[in-house]
């Protein structure tokens, strides 16, 4: 019996801006966790905090379930207010 393995999305490059010191502390952490054993990188501490938060809020406000697709692209400028 064959077992498959899941096929990883392609990595692309997202531009974000960060609250400097969020950013400088997560460098750290990289840095720190670079070898062995946790092996961290800044690209796996994001991709790891991305799908924690979004599984998070999909339990929250989506009944666990994945959020449907978006029609449109995100739009730039300041958050809609509350």
């Amino acid at each position: 019996m064959s077992r498959q393995v899941p096929r990883k999305s392609p990595k692309v490059r997202a531009t974000l801006y960060l609250p400097n010191d969020l950013l400088e502390e997560a460098r750290d952490a990289a840095v720190h966790l670079a070898g062995f054993p946790v092996r961290l990188t800044l690209t796996k501490f994001a991709e790891d905090a991305f799908r924690a938060e979004l599984q998070r809020l999909k339990d929250r406000y989506n009944a666990g379930l994945d959020f449907p697709p978006r029609a449109e692209d995100l739009k730039g400028g300041r958050p809609i207010a509350a």
